[in-house]
């Protein structure tokens, strides 16, 4: 026998077992719709289908941003969600005076900037921290929070906002993925700014930013193909994947590069403070996660510290709310702090106290 001819029956096993892999995972396929039955007459692509839902919910509350990405849509109004002109999320009006304080606490507005913990995603405009935090000290609080910001973000908003309105102080709010988002160029199918680190020097990156691309266009060849799959979508559902599977995100940098920027952030933070005479507050919020994984938690705070210590080491105030959420009494502990993702009104409470009693001891401008 030559040597072809020995080698067709190890090719017909190959053909077999990789024959039979494939009839295996159309059954599996086809016995997964059927369960549903809805998808079992209906195959769409499953990812395409959740950034289209995505992109018309963003695009319906943001508006395209050419330096900052986007920001929130002026005077758009949902059930429990105010925009008003300027896109600040609606705190109410200020009391007389706040109540336990004696009066007053500052004698100008107060600034509050960062993502969707700040902006109060899960919540009523009166029960996001920046409202609550408006009834405690007596001043009006502006929520210039936006929800998927990335710390780069947080501070470009400062900057802009701080001209605009000239705030007696700035609440700068963050989680840890906030500084993981540094790395990136585009998140959920948004392009955003981004800094480039030159001899240990910041230099801003992909501005204008580019308006949002369609979601068909940002489709690879996998999710062109296994998109279409409801057993794909299942596995990638029961492993939790979603975010990189359903999410649009655009890497620039390696991963860990981000502490390195949002620590070089904190210098354009104290520049704020130092030229504009308005006190500057880092405050570090918490992912809900932090209180179910110790593994994740241990690496959130890593993240946390490093971010803060560089905060304290430019002369900046901060706060680590994670001693006073971790002594939250109840059944489920801190946990119930929380409506899904994002802090519940009683957790927004604990913030906003924790905000106000810092903002009440003596503060002296640094000097020009």
């Amino acid at each position: 026998m030559n040597k072809p001819d020995a080698q067709r029956p190890r090719s017909a096993l190959i053909v077999l077992v990789l024959g039979s892999i494939v009839a295996g995972l159309i059954l599996l396929e086809l016995g997964l719709r059927a369960s549903t039955w809805v998808y079992l007459f209906n195959w769409p692509n499953f990812v395409l289908g959740a950034r289209t839902v995505h992109t018309e919910r963003d695009s319906g509350r943001h508006i395209h941003d050419a330096r900052l990405g986007h920001t929130p849509r002026p005077n758009y109004a949902a059930p429990g969600l105010t925009i008003d002109a300027d896109g600040l999320r609606l705190t109410g009006e200020p009391p007389a005076s706040a109540a336990g304080t004696g009066g007053p606490i500052l004698g100008g507005s107060i600034l509050a900037v960062g993502d969707s913990f700040t902006f109060g995603e899960e919540v009523a405009d009166d029960e996001a921290w920046p409202a609550q935090l408006q009834q405690l000290v007596g001043r009006r609080v502006l929520n210039a929070g936006v929800s998927g910001y990335g710390f780069d973000q947080i501070v470009l908003r400062a900057e802009t906002l701080a001209a605009t309105f000239a705030p007696s102080a700035i609440i700068v709010a963050f989680i840890a993925d906030d500084i993981r988002r540094t790395e990136m160029r585009r998140l959920w199918g948004a392009d955003k700014p981004y800094y480039d680190i030159e001899k240990e020097t910041l230099t801003l990156r992909n501005v204008p930013v580019p308006p949002r691309a369609a979601p068909q266009a940002t489709l690879n060849f996998w999710h062109r193909i296994l998109g279409y799959s409801y057993l794909a979508d299942f596995l990638m559902r029961r492993l939790d994947l979603l975010y990189d599977w359903y999410g649009d995100h655009l890497r620039v940098h390696p991963a860990g590069t981000g502490e390195r920027i949002a620590c070089l952030l904190t210098e354009r933070l104290a520049e704020l403070q130092r030229s504009g005479g308005a006190r500057v507050l880092v405050v570090a919020e918490y992912d809900r996660v932090v209180w179910d994984d110790p593994a994740f938690a241990a690496e959130q705070r890593r993240l946390t510290e490093g971010l803060l210590a560089c905060a304290r080491q430019r002369g900046l105030d901060t706060i680590d709310s994670f001693a006073v959420m971790s002594r939250h009494a109840g059944d489920k502990g801190p946990r119930g702090l929380y409506v899904q993702w994002h802090m519940n009104a009683e957790g927004n409470r604990l913030i906003a106290r924790a905000i106000a009693a810092d903002l009440a001891r003596p503060y002296i401008p640094p000097s020009r």
